[in-house]
């Protein structure tokens, strides 16, 4: 069954690094995707948010500098420009996600993750 766990990760990001700490804990060894390596196409994150059931601003990491430059505070920008937004810079991803089958949590915080290990 842990190969049903997959977790989109950062290993520069402490509470990434905590989501595998959590899982670890639980003898859960996912699959790990390295997103800022390996960027999750448009409909992969369109297909995220369904299951965590966020609307893609909810995704958007507002504190990136990308986010200022490419000017995405804008509501001018419909759901399509931001999903191709963190596409194309994948830094601007929230994360850590946690996906179970059809299920999906964002780890922050890291009890969240507790939702999907039932």
């Amino acid at each position: 069954m842990n190969d049903a766990f997959v977790l989109y990760h950062n290993p520069r990001c402490s509470k990434s690094r905590a989501a595998l700490a959590l899982l670890a804990e639980h003898g859960i060894a996912p699959r790990v995707v390295h997103y800022l390596d390996t960027p999750p196409d448009a409909a992969t994150l369109r297909a995220l948010l369904r299951m965590l059931d966020l609307e893609p601003r909810a995704l958007l990491r507002s504190g990136e500098d990308t986010y200022r430059r490419l000017g995405l505070a804008s509501h001018a920008l419909d759901d399509d420009a931001l999903v191709e937004a963190m596409a194309a810079h994948p830094e601007l991803i929230e994360r850590p996600i946690l996906v179970r089958g059809t299920r999906a949590v964002i780890g922050r915080p890291t009890e969240r993750l507790r939702q999907l290990l039932d």
